[in-house]
């Protein structure tokens, strides 16, 4: 299991920043934690990590990969909701209405 900081640099206030995901909802968390990262900067499945706090987790293990990748990570680690009995959700299609 990883965590991965990518290469993406965005403006926030006066930080720049880029975003840390991993593998697992502990590793992330523990990353955070591990960096002294505050919760303000968490956003769903990701945290938007300031650059000074990405070098700490690249010391700490993160991988450093780029935007696409991360995009990549995002989609393999989404998983299709599951039913009771454990089969991917079926959902109707959108139409136009109920026919």
């Amino acid at each position: 299991m990883t965590v991965y900081v990518d290469n993406m640099r965005a403006q926030v206030g006066r930080h720049q920043v880029c975003h840390m995901m991993a593998d697992t909802e502990a590793e992330l968390e523990a990353m955070a934690q591990r960096i002294g990262l505050s919760h303000r900067w968490r956003h769903g499945d990701h945290f938007d990590v300031p650059l000074d706090l990405r070098a700490r987790a690249v010391e700490s293990g993160a991988v450093e990969i780029t935007q696409r990748e991360m995009v990549r990570v995002r989609q393999r680690n989404r998983a299709p909701p599951l039913t009771l009995r454990g089969a991917p959700a079926q959902h109707p299609p959108r139409g136009r209405g109920e026919e």
